[in-house]
């Protein structure tokens, strides 16, 4: 018996995630004592910072090493309202607030307690490549509406309500965006907005774990307008902002019957998420911006630097992302070419991983993320790392034909 035949339907219809597919492949390529650069993985460079630690230290000690509540500590739960209220200017109570072990949880939560069999959820592309693989596990449609460099990565109006149909359940974005930094202007959330009025049974999905790696102005959430709040579930969490990827900690603001399904679902899968962390989270939130501006800035300068870098390499093209800490150049002048080995480069996919193999870079193809012109570069990494790493893609680059 195949393998195939002993999995279920639900496992054999789902993707890899490409992020991490190309990550292992990295790794695997340093394990044989390749210097490889990666930027594929969307993860900060730095280290925590070290109030978030102490706090974590001073958990164990005060001994929170028992079971937590399903949607959280009451104290941590009660941070992110005040954070939300301050920062967002947004109005919550911990009722509405569900932590979970990572903003990618709370988003796998929301899909699963909102979207039936047969459901239609809107997606903008490209999109963070795991948003249509959840819709996947519930059994749902993803109705894609493509964006490309010419537009800035975003849709119109007129474009959202095109897709909505009577199927429409779920419309699900990130601002700012993986993978193209593309970040929504409050205007430009009021046109979708409008839209959203006309259609009072759809839900919005917005994730905002980005929201303070934005060099535009400030960040503005499609939460703040009361005609569809109720219909909004923010989902955010702690790994960008304060460099706290492996501490898995995210949660979402919703109204009251959404926050309870996802308590319920989550009470029967996960339960309540690590203790040690929660704890930090609290002194994450309590310890202000400081080290979050600090990161803030490095990127500033790395974008500068990566975009400079692109445009002087021939055959891409790219914009100046407003936010996250990714590129999204169009590199499909480089389709139809050959590799030294004579093998032909037809996608993203062979693109990303010629990168990998003869220039020793990891990136992401753009296929993964719904749209295969284009490629995904994180510039998480130090400035020399990119300097060195943009080298090496010009140079390979070069030796196609």
């Amino acid at each position: 018996m195949s393998t195939t035949t002993i999995l279920s339907d639900r496992i054999n219809s789902l993707s890899e995630s490409a992020t991490l597919k190309m990550t292992k492949l990295g790794r695997e390529l340093a394990a044989k004592g390749i210097n490889v650069i990666s930027l594929s993985v969307g993860e900060p460079d730095f280290n925590t910072p070290d109030h978030v630690k102490e706090a974590a230290k001073k958990a164990l000690d005060d001994n929170y090493t028992r079971y937590t509540p399903v949607p959280g500590y009451p104290d941590l739960r009660q941070a992110i309202v005040k954070k939300l209220k301050e920062e967002n200017g947004l109005d919550y109570d911990i009722s509405q607030i569900v932590v979970s072990t990572g903003a990618k949880q709370s988003l796998s939560n929301v899909i699963l307690t909102l979207v039936n069999p047969g459901d239609q959820v809107i997606i903008p592309t490209p999109y963070w490549v795991s948003y249509s693989e959840m819709v996947v596990l519930a059994e749902g449609e993803s109705v894609f509406i493509p964006t490309d460099l010419d537009s800035n990565f975003k849709i119109t109006a007129a474009q959202l309500e095109a897709a909505i149909t009577p199927k429409t359940k779920v419309f699900m974005f990130s601002s700012p965006c993986n993978p193209t930094g593309s970040v929504y202007s409050k205007d430009e959330l009021e046109a979708l907005v409008k839209v959203f009025e006309k259609y009072p049974n759809i839900y919005i999905i917005a994730d905002e774990i980005y929201e303070h790696i934005n060099f535009v102005d400030k960040h503005e959430s499609i939460a703040q307008f009361d005609s569809i709040k109720d219909r909004v579930i923010l989902i955010n969490g702690f790994s960008k902002a304060y460099a706290m990827t492996g501490w898995r900690l995210g949660y979402i603001a919703a109204s009251k019957e959404i926050a309870a399904a996802n308590d319920k679902l989550q009470g029967q899968t996960t339960s309540g998420t690590c203790s040690i962390a929660q704890r930090a989270g609290i002194a994450a939130y309590a310890g202000g911006l400081e080290s979050v501006n600090k990161m803030k800035e490095a990127f500033a300068r790395r974008r500068q630097l990566v975009y400079d870098l692109l445009n002087d390499i021939p055959g891409i093209k790219t914009n100046l992302p407003d936010g996250a800490f990714y590129f999204f150049p169009e590199v499909k002048s480089f389709f139809g070419k050959k590799d030294p080995e004579g093998n032909l480069i037809k996608n993203s996919g062979d693109l990303a991983l010629y990168l990998l193999n003869y220039g020793h870079v990891a990136t992401v193809d753009g296929g993964s993320f719904g749209n295969d012109n284009y490629i995904r570069l994180s510039y998480a990494a130090s400035d020399e790392s990119l300097t060195e790493a943009l080298r090496r893609i010009k140079e390979a680059l070069a030796k196609l034909a």
